[in-house]
């Protein structure tokens, strides 16, 4: 009968352990319980053992009966010593519980949040609409710049073939003069090319008018107040304030190169002289938009021919300046032309301008709201678990494809105000419009990468970007350092030999190139003719360049990058979170089609101090 009574206490005590378990599993109640006191603890042994006695006189049948005893007793016991207690611990788990749901909700996909609370991903869609009207948008203004730009380009090489006396390919070599009679021969041919235009050009050019009377040819000429030097004796008096001289001749004086030395009198003092400038004014009309459906615009081109002497090395450069104002012709008409399609190019930026405008609410009030759950689970977790929430945990909510989107949608709006602009002919700012629109449709490309982002193998990709980023940019800036210390070097030393390395632009681009295995025989060539110190310097400079760059900086550089890869590899195989965020959120094991995140998000509810929450 003892060993009876010893085996009915041995299965008693595992049932009851089973039970335990069984609501540990099912969350019914807290796991840590309050501790009893000691005549409760001695009550249920008595019980306990009477129950034991019970059992072996009665059998197993009458067990159930006895363990139902048992636990009547112990929650007897647990509703008078820890009913406090007890309460608080089931209402702290909940808390967690709903507010770890919540921050995963807060982290899925659009997918995913379709199959959680069945919200329409209203955003990805309208990113969709984006990328489709923006790009459209842009291609019909990118053609429309073309023909702008192509249309200044080509006049300004008919400019230099009407008025630059036999010019030639600038590859071939800068156009300048040498004596002093080419000069003035060559300023000579300028005026009477003005003067006989109309019977010269077979483009539509003509001479700008104002208050009926054609705008003159101005010659002026640029030199120093006061000089006198004499190279032979080593001496020179000069003055260095400068002044100008013009003078004006208008297109109806019909000259030619035999009489133009009496009604233009003038002489140039080449030792004071500094540089002579022709300012010329001529209008046009862009034809060529006809055919693509677009109003013809009408241009005014100011010209200025310089003759640079600045340096006074007995060579000046002549060369072409052009500036342009577009604007809309007084009075025009195109036979069988409604105006039909400038009103739907109107629609089409009034349309993008609306699908942008929308997209910037939606995303700001999401960043808004990613910057409150922040903040709310900083306080949780403090109060929660008596610790500060680290700085990266606290940016992932701050969602970069987000901003990027604002940035994008906020270049747009501005870029397709301006297209209005230009297509009213209010303003001809083009340069601005295409940096505006071009910038914001590469960032709504770029913001794919996002959608991309929601299948695995992509993802791992955008992460490893994302990850790798910091290093990659401290990398640079200890890099920079290194290619500014060569930029420097090389500008002074060999820019006065060698053409790449003249000004410091061409230096950062030249060397730039060198690292991209880009022209370096031609670079090494040109310096073979130079002083024998110069071309030993410049040997050492190019091989210590190319060498410590291209086999190790990039190597290094591309071994950043390669460790991030390999590191998020790891942790995705092995499926370690990263963070505590994603280590406290990766705790609920709720799937999105669960049917557990179907309640409503009410902002009153947010764990907001620890007495809300686990009050």
């Amino acid at each position: 009968m003892c060993r009876d009574s010893v085996a009915g206490r041995s299965y008693v005590l595992e049932k009851l352990e089973e039970l335990k378990m069984t609501q540990r599993n099912d969350r019914v109640i807290v796991v840590t319980e309050p501790p009893a006191p000691h005549k409760a603890r001695r009550s249920l042994e008595r019980q306990t053992v009477c129950s034991l006695d019970h059992w072996s006189t009665a059998g197993v049948g009458s067990l159930m009966e006895d363990r139902e005893t048992l636990l009547a007793a112990r929650s007897e016991e647990r509703r008078t010593n820890g009913h406090v207690t007890w309460s608080a611990h089931t209402l702290e788990s909940k808390a967690v519980e709903d507010f770890r749901r919540r921050l995963k909700y807060f982290f899925m996909n659009p997918c995913e949040k379709y199959r959680a609370r069945g919200r329409k991903p209203w955003k990805l869609m309208l990113q969709i609409l984006k990328i489709a009207i923006i790009t459209v948008q842009l291609v019909s203004f990118g053609l429309s710049n073309q023909m702008m730009v192509t249309f200044k380009d080509e006049n300004l090489m008919t400019f230099r073939h009407l008025f630059l006396k036999e010019y030639k390919d600038p590859r071939l070599g800068s156009y300048a003069l040498y004596t002093k009679a080419d000069v003035y021969d060559h300023i000579y041919y300028i005026i009477n090319r003005y003067t006989r235009l109309q019977n010269l050009s077979v483009g539509n050019l003509a001479y700008e008018s104002v208050d009926g009377e054609y705008s003159p040819l101005s010659l002026c000429q640029v030199f120093y107040r006061n000089s006198s030097i004499d190279p032979g004796n080593d001496t020179f008096d000069i003055d260095p304030h400068v002044e100008k001289d013009c003078m004006s001749v208008y297109p109806e004086q019909l000259l030619d190169n035999s009489s133009l030395a009496a009604p233009v009198n003038f002489s140039l003092d080449f030792k004071r002289l500094l540089s002579v400038n022709i300012y010329l004014n001529l209008k046009t009309i862009n034809l060529q938009t006809v055919r693509h459906h677009e109003l013809p615009d009408c241009y005014d081109f100011h010209i200025m021919i310089v003759f640079d002497n600045r340096a006074h090395s007995g060579k000046i450069k002549v060369d072409i300046e052009n500036d342009v104002r577009i604007y809309e012709c007084r009075d025009w008409n195109v036979e069988g032309s409604s105006g039909k399609n400038n009103y739907l190019l109107l629609l089409l930026d009034s349309v993008v301008i609306l699908a942008c405008l929308t997209s910037l609410i939606l995303c700001s009030r999401s960043v808004i709201n990613g910057i409150q759950l922040q903040f709310e689970f900083n306080i949780f977790f403090h109060a929660y678990y008596n610790k500060n929430v680290a700085w990266s945990d606290r940016m992932e909510f701050v969602n970069g494809w987000y901003i990027l989107i604002i940035v994008s949608d906020t270049l747009t709006i501005a870029g397709s105000v301006l297209k209005i602009g230009i297509q009213a002919k209010f303003q001809t700012n083009y340069d601005v419009c295409s940096i505006l629109l071009g910038t914001a449709t590469m960032l709504v490309w770029v913001g794919v990468i996002r959608y991309l982002g929601f299948f695995k193998k992509y993802n791992l990709l955008i992460l490893t970007l994302r990850a790798a980023l910091p290093n990659v940019f401290r990398f640079c800036c200890c890099a920079i350092m290194i290619y500014l210390g060569y930029c420097f070097c090389g500008w002074i030393v060999l820019g006065p030999y060698h053409d790449k390395f003249r000004t410091f632009d061409k230096v950062t681009e030249c060397l730039f190139s060198l690292i991209n295995g880009d022209d370096m025989y031609a670079t090494f060539l040109q310096m073979r003719d130079k002083t024998h110190m110069v071309w030993l310097f410049s040997r050492l400079y190019l091989y210590s360049f190319i060498s410590l760059f291209i086999y190790m900086v990039l190597s290094l550089f591309i071994a950043v990058i390669t460790d991030t890869y390999e590191t998020i590899k790891h942790h995705q195989q092995d499926k370690e979170p990263f963070s505590q965020l994603q280590a406290f959120i990766a705790e609920c094991r709720d799937q999105p089609e669960s049917g557990r995140y179907q309640t409503d998000d009410d902002p009153s509810t947010c764990c907001l101090s620890p007495c809300g929450c686990f009050g």
